[in-house]
């Protein structure tokens, strides 16, 4: 699977932009602008997939129902919410470190999580959805399953020595904790992953570089 190659390449891309909005705006505009282009990078899919996955799981509904609502293409209140939250928490977390190089370097790990965090969910957990569905297209098993979690991980702690040593490694520890804990949620809920709570993850994820920078330099 080639997520990880994926995020280290929007990674970069990414770095690239926040490295060059650093030195013509403020950091807060700059958070912005930055939050919208990680959006962007996925064509907003993964944004999407975030709010299905809300509308659905915060619904309350038994497993069939939530499959059924993740499904409707139309945006629901907690949809919504979801959406605007996770944008909020992105810029005021950037927007709140001081430092212009630990911005860029931010921006680069934080899509390297989000597409480790999807390996690693779909490596651990089975598909939800037995009559298949988009997500059927990117599932494995087996001893391919553990090749590729491994992967994911070497990858992604490596990104983060690279890019922040023992503050990136905390982050990839976050990132790895955080996606297989979203997907034993999911789990336990609809019974496995979808394509919708995929992107869901990624997007959350993603915040956890973030999260991780602004408690540190607390």
């Amino acid at each position: 699977m080639f997520f990880p190659v994926v995020g280290i390449v929007l990674g970069g891309v990414g770095a690239t932009v926040m490295f060059g909005l650093d030195h013509i705006l403020p950091a807060l505009p700059a958070a912005v602008l930055a939050a919208l282009w990680l959006v962007a990078s996925s064509a907003g899919l993964h944004m999407d997939g975030l709010a299905d996955t809300a509308d659905g799981l915060l619904s309350s509904r038994p497993r069939e129902r939530v499959l059924e609502i993740m499904k409707d293409s139309h945006i629901g209140s907690m949809g919504v919410l979801a959406i605007v939250g996770t944008l909020l928490a992105k810029v005021a977390l950037l927007g709140s470190i001081p430092d212009p190089s630990s911005r860029w370097r931010l921006v680069f790990l934080a899509p390297i999580a989000g597409r480790c965090a999807l390996l690693l969910v779909m490596c651990t957990f089975r598909y939800a959805r037995p009559e298949g569905g988009l997500g059927t297209i990117f599932r494995v098993s087996g001893r391919r399953a553990a090749l590729l979690a491994a992967w994911a991980l070497v990858v992604l702690f490596a990104a983060g020595w690279l890019l922040a040593t023992y503050r990136g490694l905390a982050t990839a520890g976050a990132a790895a904790a955080g996606s297989l804990l979203l997907g034993w949620y999911i789990h336990r809920r609809i019974g496995g992953y979808t394509g919708d709570t995929l992107g869901a993850t990624s997007e959350l994820v993603e915040v956890l570089p973030f999260l991780v920078a602004a408690i540190w330099m607390v």
